[in-house]
């Protein structure tokens, strides 16, 4: 009996894999997102048009794309014809760095109470972006899509001393920006800057010329990846886009 049960939990163990497998595989080959695009193709191949799955993509010498699907990014440079087929090797991590950086609500909320004072968690010195999507880089400005004013958070790539800054509106609104020894993140000044769609503000400190950072806030935020990066390219929020194009580390040139 024991030896039957045995054979069974194998049975049910192989059909399970067998699925997994399939599902896997149908990840691997789902549809990817220009996230950017330089060369003679751009045209073509412009910063949020879709490619379906399996499709082909023919690159003209100097050609250089970043797509980005459920597993990660991958950087293609031409000259040559490149199969979305999911059969690229790539950092197995990838996909795990994909969710981990297109996570919203939750992890900001999490990171945030850092802001106040709490221990983080070890990162790389003067890192060169936000480790998530939905963070503003208040170094560089630019457009950025909001799923949620209440968790926006304020990026700085060098958290290793206290840094002050100030926001300014367009209908003359500020707010004094403050961030602690240690920390790179600080949730948007809302009570006084309240966050508009569509508006301008300026972010100025004493270390760099001031930047602008326009808000476009998204009425609903797509489950998939895929989709949400389409969305942001529909809203012209490039800052983010080419924050997804620095997922280089899963990214296999060519194949």
């Amino acid at each position: 009996m024991f030896w039957v049960k045995g054979k069974q939990m194998r049975s049910a163990m192989a059909g399970l894999a067998a699925v997994a497998g399939v599902a896997l595989a149908g990840t691997a080959c789902a549809q990817s997102v220009v996230v950017r695009s330089t060369g003679p193709s751009s045209a073509a191949y412009p910063q949020g048009k879709k490619l379906p799955a399996g499709a082909s993509v023919v690159l003209k010498p100097g050609d250089r794309l970043t797509v980005l699907d459920k597993a990660g990014t991958r950087v293609l440079s031409g000259p040559g014809t490149f199969a979305l087929n999911g059969e690229v090797n790539r950092d197995n991590g990838g996909g795990m760095a994909l969710a981990t950086m297109m996570a919203r609500g939750g992890g900001a909320r999490t990171r945030t109470g850092a802001v106040r004072g709490a221990p983080t968690e070890p990162m790389p010195a003067a890192p060169s972006g936000p480790e998530n999507v939905w963070y503003i880089d208040a170094s560089k400005g630019g457009t950025y899509c909001v799923a949620d004013p209440a968790t926006l958070v304020l990026w700085r790539p060098e958290k290793t001393a206290e840094g002050t800054g100030k926001l300014l509106s367009q209908d003359g609104s500020t707010a004094e920006v403050t961030w602690r020894a240690g920390s790179a993140l600080k949730i948007w000044p809302g009570a006084s800057v309240p966050l508009v769609d569509g508006q301008t503000y300026t972010f100025s400190n004493a270390v760099g010329a001031p930047v602008k950072i326009r808000t476009l806030l998204m009425q609903e935020v797509p489950a998939d990846p895929v989709d949400v990066a389409a969305a942001m390219a529909t809203k012209g929020c490039n800052a983010q886009l080419d924050l997804l194009a620095s997922l280089s580390s899963s990214a296999q040139n060519g194949g």
